[in-house]
């Protein structure tokens, strides 16, 4: 069985993001496969893959497991709220 792999430029978060502290505006969010981010870089975040920005992240983590990436981003700017 292979796995999806992929090296993404920008988080598309499809309104499945959970905040996991509102002081640090840190939110995580899990995808199917194995994605991997730039760390500690901006990034564009977007709700779906044909919208607008919506704001600016910094991926603080990345978890690899189980077929699954857990990725846990600063929200740095934002843009739109809806």
């Amino acid at each position: 069985m292979s796995v999806p792999f992929s090296m993404e430029w920008r988080i598309i978060t499809g309104g499945k993001e959970k905040r996991i502290s509102e002081s640090d505006n840190l939110f995580e969010i899990e995808f199917d496969g194995y994605k991997l981010f730039p760390i500690d870089q901006p990034i564009d975040v977007m709700r779906f893959e044909s919208s607008d920005q919506i704001g600016t992240a910094k991926v603080v983590k990345i978890t690899l497991t189980d077929h699954r990436t857990i990725c846990t981003y600063q929200l740095i700017s934002l843009y739109n709220i809806n």
